[in-house]
Parts: structure tokens; C-alpha cells; sequence
């Protein structure tokens, strides 16, 4: 009686020291980066930037919302949804190959298709979109195109990995099924795996989608074409109201977007 009472009392001091432990490591943790980041102080101009900043959002430039010449608000939002979506268009065909090669059968955990498929995968994913932007900048030259390589490029390595869990996580059933009935493995990819993983398919282009058209904002401003190079051009030229309707029309357009997104993807799934 008196060994297990001394044991209880033991394990809450167990626990005490093992977070006491974890804790003091995070800690460590935080204060080296912390260290590493330099810190100046602010600027002496810095409340009457930040103070001009806030007033040009909050007083946009309603004028460059429409002036029919293209270079507007809404065309080049129309701009950075069409760089947004065949982007996704495309790379949501080219994964599909992909997601297949990398997808892992049974219950093996190396196999020399799936992992040479998820290595590859994984070095697509390693380049940010912004890097793919000006490497495809240099190849093709400034503009949209270039924008919409880059998004295609980077989505493949995303819609990819997405795809494969899709399909090593489906239900085998209906092809197993299929395949006893003396279906060949032509059929039974038709017939049986893609109705069953193109819908969670769909679901994970739509949510890409969203991800996409916040990119593609982002990639104007190393000359990709889109919304972003005027962004740019506002900050540097110090127009804020210039600066403040773009940003308001891109969260007016995420917003619509992610909400119309979500709406479409809880029907598919």
C-alpha cells in the first residue's frame, strides 16, 4: 500500500519535470531567434508614414476602380483570376499522372514507384512561386505568362502530394469488386478508382484555386503580370490611396472567392 502511494506521488513529478523540460527548450528556442533579429528602433519618420499609410487605405482612390483602358482595378483583377484559374487548370491535369506515381499500394511503406513519385513531388513543392516567377521571367519575359507557368509549376507539386493521399486513402472495395467480376485494370481505373477520387479531386483544385489568386496578387510584383505590379508601383511612387483601393479589391475578391470555394466544396464531398 505504502509502494503505490509512492509511486502516485512520483508520476505527477515525472510529468512537472518532462513540461518543465519541454518548456525550458522552448524558451531556448525563442530567445535565439529573438537574438538573431536586428532591431534598430523606429525611424523618426515613421509615425508620419504609418499615419499617411492609414489614411490613403482608408481613402481609397475610387477613381482607378473603372476607366475602361484595361490598366483599371477591374481588369487587372480579371487579369490576375484568369493568371489564378488556368494555372490551376493546368496543373490539376498534369497531377493527376503524377499523383498516381506517387501514390503508395497496401500497406508497404517503401516502394521504388511511390517514393521516387513523392521525392519528385516534394522538389517541385521546394521552389517558391516567387522564384518560379522570375525564372520563368527570365525565360519567357515579363507578363502574365510567366505568372501562369509559375502557378502551374507550384500547384502541380501541391495538387500532387493532395492527389496520392487521395487515392492510397480510398475505399478499394469497388474495384476489388470490379477486378473479381473479370474487370481488366483499364476498367477498373475508369469505372472504379477515378469516380471514387474525383470528387475529393475537385475539392482540393477549388481549394488550390483560393491559394492561386492570392499568389498570383503577389507575383505582379516581380513582373508577372496581375494586380501586383500596380500595388508595387503605388508603394514605391507613396500613393496610398492608390494603394489602398487595390488591397480592398483583392480582399473583396478572396473573400467572394473563398466563400463561393467553400460553398462548392462542401457539395462535392
Amino acid at each position: 500500500m505504502k509502494s503505490a502511494t509512492l509511486t502516485t506521488n512520483h508520476l505527477p513529478k515525472q510529468k512537472q519535470l518532462k513540461w518543465g523540460f519541454w518548456f525550458l527548450i522552448i524558451a531556448i528556442l525563442f530567445g535565439w531567434a529573438f537574438a538573431g533579429v536586428p532591431f534598430h528602433g523606429f525611424q523618426n519618420s515613421a509615425a508620419e508614414i504609418s499615419k499617411s499609410i492609414m489614411y490613403g487605405i482608408f481613402h481609397p482612390d475610387w477613381a482607378y476602380v473603372y476607366d475602361g483602358s484595361g490598366e483599371d482595378l477591374v481588369g487587372l483583377t480579371l487579369q490576375t483570376l484568369a493568371m489564378a484559374f488556368l494555372g490551376t487548370f493546368i496543373s490539376a491535369l498534369l497531377s493527376v499522372p503524377f499523383a498516381f506515381w506517387a501514390a503508395r499500394k497496401g500497406s508497404q511503406r517503401i516502394h521504388l514507384r511511390s517514393t521516387s513519385g513523392k521525392v519528385v513531388l516534394t522538389l517541385i513543392r521546394t521552389f517558391p512561386e516567387i522564384v518560379l516567377a522570375i525564372m520563368f521571367i527570365k525565360a519567357v519575359g515579363p507578363g502574365s505568362f510567366a505568372g501562369v507557368l509559375a502557378v502551374s509549376v507550384h500547384s502541380i507539386g501541391m495538387l500532387g502530394k493532395l492527389f496520392s493521399e487521395s487515392i492510397e486513402n480510398m475505399d478499394g472495395g469497388p474495384g476489388e469488386a470490379l477486378t473479381s467480376a473479370g474487370g481488366n485494370h483499364a476498367q477498373t481505373l475508369t469505372f472504379a478508382t477515378l469516380p471514387t477520387v474525383i470528387p475529393e479531386f475537385l475539392s482540393y483544385t477549388l481549394y488550390r484555386f483560393e491559394i492561386a489568386v492570392r499568389s498570383a496578387s503577389i507575383l505582379g510584383m516581380v513582373g508577372a503580370g496581375g494586380i501586383g505590379t500596380p500595388l508595387l508601383f503605388a508603394i514605391q511612387t507613396r500613393s496610398w490611396s492608390r494603394v489602398g483601393i487595390i488591397l480592398l479589391g483583392i480582399i473583396v475578391t478572396v473573400t467572394l472567392i473563398d466563400f463561393v470555394s467553400g460553398s462548392i466544396r462542401k457539395r462535392l464531398v
